[in-house]
Parts: structure tokens; sequence; C-alpha cells
């Protein structure tokens, strides 16, 4: 039987300042630095052992996973970042307060941005300041595919093909795999791994710094999940 986990980061800067953060690339809080240290912590205590590691190419992801990996002994295991584990794209969202954009939108416009399956933010120029494609984490991709925004619909499929290529080989091969990413781009594969359907996936939370554990069959079929610490 495989184990994957999943975790959020730990809580941003720019969680704190209560702003869409999306690509843009801030870092962990000292909040969130003790949130992953933490998790980390509870990681240790359960004896859960990795043999593989993935996260994004965004600090806020990158350091959650280090802090995890150092305090539950395993920050020697193979780590791959992958820009296709990023946050979802906010589009021109990025930057902006989510309470005084909720003022000038109104809250349930807000809330479909944030949690709807397929509805896109404001798109983001590729020449607009902040834009992804001057990005050098970008450089090797075709700027055709570097997104202005995106939905919880596009970052799944985004998500998925590494998926398919990667992470599934490896739990079929019983392997042992931890993730830490975002929280959109890991309520995309919560919504794969457990089926959940287009609406109720609006309601789908993923907490800052709290492992979630799936255990699968030798099929790939998931057959528990459970979150440390509770």
């Amino acid at each position: 039987m495989a184990k994957l986990v999943l975790i959020r980061h730990g809580q941003s800067e720019w969680n704190l300042a209560n702003k869409f953060t999306g690509w843009v690339d801030v870092d962990l809080s000292e909040k969130g630095v003790e949130e992953a240290k933490a998790a980390g912590q509870k990681i240790k205590e359960s004896g859960m052992k990795f043999d593989y590691a993935y996260t994004s190419v965004l600090k806020r992801a990158i350091k959650t996973l280090h802090y995890v990996l150092e305090e539950s002994d395993q920050l020697w295991i193979p780590e791959t970042k992958t820009w296709r584990l990023n946050e979802r794209h906010y589009g021109a969202l990025q930057g902006l307060n989510k309470k005084e954009t909720a003022e000038k939108y109104g809250d349930d416009q807000v809330h479909i941005w944030r949690r709807s399956y397929d509805v896109l933010p404001p798109l983001l120029d590729a020449d607009a300041e902040g834009s992804a494609v001057k990005d050098p984490r970008y450089a090797n991709l075709d700027p055709n595919i570097v997104p202005g925004g995106e939905n919880l619909k596009v970052t799944l499929e985004r998500v998925m093909p590494f998926w398919e290529d990667q992470i599934a080989p490896k739990l079929l091969d019983g392997k042992n795999v931890i993730i830490a990413a975002h929280g959109n781009s890991l309520r995309a594969l919560s919504k794969y791994i457990e089926r959940i359907s287009d609406d109720d996936i609006m309601n789908l939370e993923m907490a800052t710094g709290e492992p979630v554990v799936y255990d699968f069959d030798d099929k790939l079929n998931m057959t528990n999940k459970t979150k440390l610490g509770k």
C-alpha cells in the first residue's frame, strides 16, 4: 500500500496581508515557518517515510517542503520542482487585497473567482508588469502556455500530466510520496483522487501546514484519507 501526503505551504506573507497571490513568489510568514515545522514533527511522530518529494517552483512551497523534511529527518530524499504544481494563476487579481476587491465587486463575485471550478478571473496581459512570461522560472516554456489567469479546471488540466507521468507511476510501484504545494493545485489533485464533483469542490478547503494522507491499493484506488494531528 502506497501513501501520498499533500501539504499546503505554511501561511505566506500575502496570506497574512489578505492578498491574492497566485504565481507571485512571496515568502512564508513567521507563522508559516512554524506551521511547516509543526507539520514535519507530526510526520516524524507518525513514523511515515517517503521515497520521493515534489513541490512547485515558488519559494513558499519549496521552503515548506524543506522544513517538513528536515523536521522529519528526511531532507535527503529525491526532490523535484515543477511549475505544474504552482498555485492557480489569479490573473489581474494578483496583488490585490481580497477585502477591498470584495467591496468593489461584491462578496459573491469574489467567492466565485476564488472557489468556482470553471470561472476565470480577469486575465493579466502577457506584457503587463508581473506577467509570468517574463519570469526566468518559465523561460523554457512556450510563452503560449504560460497563463494570464486560471480557474480550478485549468489548474487541474495543468497538474494532470505531471500526475500521470511522475506521481502515479511512483504510487503504483508502492512508493510513498509527499507533495508540498498550494491550496488550488492541491484542491485539483484532491478533486481527481476523491472524484469530487464540480459543485462540491467549491467547499473543499486546504488548511495551511496540515498534512493530508491518502492510502492507495496496488491499482491506485484510494482506500483511506486522514489528516495528521486531527
